[in-house]
Order: structure tokens, then C-alpha cells, then sequence
């Protein structure tokens, strides 16, 4: 076992991380207790509404923005928290997350893809994206993005 000196040295998990991890295991403690597809969905959706409202100043506005976005533009997409984020399933697999700068302290919020986004372009291609602002050029992108990731 470690002294308290060693432990302090450890270069493991920061507390925002340990954070994601947790609210992540209630998340899906949450999904379980659930009762029919339609109850979870609904709860799930509301979760993400829920959990952008508890955010502050500009990453609550971008979050709404997105969520709207997101929302209108593919209704196939299941709202549902990840790693205490909101985010979109297709098929039950999260397509995208939105990341607030408050999460993991960064100076901006990020919209990210995942795996079943269909965005590959050649050999290399972005998977995530900085947001400062949701101007009406960045909503048209976002827009375009999502319909391509959805397929």
C-alpha cells in the first residue's frame, strides 16, 4: 500500500473524470430500473433536457442551441446522458455528446462524434468540435453534420 505521498503522485484519474465515471454508473443503474422502451426514452430525454438547464451562462446556451439542432434535424436520435452528458443514441449506440466547458474545465464546449457517425472522409477526418458561440453559420454546420452522421 501506498503512502499518502505516493498517492498524491499518482498520475491517475483527475476528479472530473472520476466524476463522468460516476454519474456514468448511476446513468446506467438509472436506464435499468426503468420499465418499458417508451418510459426510457421519455426519462432519458428529459434527463438531457434536465441536465442542460443545471449548466451556466454560455454553456447552457450552446447546449440548448445543439440540442435543438440535434433534435430537429434527426428525430431518429435517442436523448440520453453519457458520462453525465447529453447525447444521442442511434440504435442505441451514441452517434454524438455535447461537453460542456464546465465538465473537464476547458476554455471551450465541445460537440464530439462517435464510431457509428458517418463523417469519414479519406484517411483522416475531425471527430470533434470546438464551440464558443452557436452563431447561425455554426447552427447550419452543426446541421450538416449531424445529417451526414446520421446517414
Amino acid at each position: 500500500m501506498g503512502s499518502k505521498a505516493d498517492d498524491s503522485a499518482h498520475e491517475g484519474f483527475s476528479p472530473e473524470e472520476r466524476a463522468a465515471m460516476k454519474e456514468h454508473a448511476q446513468e446506467l443503474k438509472k436506464a435499468s430500473r426503468r420499465r418499458s422502451r417508451a418510459d426510457k426514452e421519455a426519462e432519458a430525454a428529459q434527463d438531457v433536457v434536465d441536465k442542460i438547464a443545471e449548466m451556466t451562462g454560455t454553456d447552457r446556451t450552446i447546449a440548448e442551441r445543439v440540442h435543438t439542432i440535434i433534435t430537429t434535424q434527426a428525430p431518429t436520435l435517442a436523448p440520453k446522458l453519457w458520462y453525465g452528458m447529453p447525447a444521442y443514441a442511434l440504435d442505441g449506440k451514441v452517434l454524438c455528446f455535447f461537453q460542456s466547458a464546465g465538465k473537464f474545465k476547458s476554455r471551450y464546449a465541445t460537440l464530439g462524434f462517435n464510431d457509428p457517425a458517418q463523417l469519414d472522409e479519406d484517411t483522416m477526418w475531425p471527430t470533434a468540435f470546438a464551440l464558443t458561440e452557436v452563431t447561425d453559420e455554426v447552427a447550419d454546420r452543426i446541421a450538416e453534420l449531424i445529417r451526414r452522421a446520421v446517414g
